[in-house]
């Protein structure tokens, strides 16, 4: 079972980094652990130092934010599943981008993380936004595929998630839950295949 995600209203906050690797969001020395309690807190340690001394999750009008608002390719490098674990052990239910690695993307998916890729200049007119005023609510509507920004700006940019994919996040369950959810045409299946006496 995965967290089900319809519509999210939040904050977002920013971090305009390109390229940023699943090395950057949670480092290897982290990989060691087999479930998500903690990793909330290694969230872009490293990253941090190498950003300079005004790291955008560490201001106050971060916390609580539930949207991060990234630049191109994020998430790329190896394909740690714990990178999406900790953005979720960090309270993080979307990551925002221009376009993010494709095993990413799946393992984002696959972990109640939703992804939203927008073309170039809604994703810039998000930042300008969100510059403005870090506090603005941004509504992500998974159902119509929407992202949507509060006045002033009142910008409307859609997305598009793989079908299977949002049909999972939208009913709370993962890829088992789906397989098991069609158990009793699953086993009719296979007793339709058994051969005859």
């Amino acid at each position: 079972m995965t967290a089900r995600f319809t519509t999210l209203t939040g904050r977002g906050v920013l971090l305009l980094a390109n390229d940023v690797d699943t090395d950057q969001i949670v480092p290897a020395r982290f990989l060691k652990v087999t479930d998500k309690a903690g990793l909330g807190d290694a969230l872009f340690c490293d990253f941090k130092n190498s950003y300079g001394a005004d790291f955008p999750l560490d201001r106050p009008a971060a916390v609580g934010a539930e949207v991060l608002v990234v630049g191109k390719n994020f998430g790329c490098g190896s394909s740690r599943e714990h990178a999406p674990w900790a953005l979720v052990a960090a309270g993080f239910r979307a990551v925002v981008a221009p376009s993010f690695a494709d095993i990413f993307r799946d393992n984002a998916l696959k972990n109640g993380l939703l992804p939203v890729a927008l073309a170039d200049a809604d994703h810039a007119a998000l930042v300008a936004a969100l510059t403005a005023d870090p506090r603005i609510a941004l509504t992500i509507d998974l159902a119509t595929e929407q992202l949507t920004v509060g006045a002033p700006s009142s910008l409307r940019a859609s997305f598009t998630v793989d079908p299977f994919a949002r049909r999972c996040l939208l009913e709370g369950i993962d890829e088992l839950g789906y397989l098991l959810s069609h158990l009793a045409q699953i086993e009719a299946h296979e007793r339709a295949q058994e051969p005859r006496a």
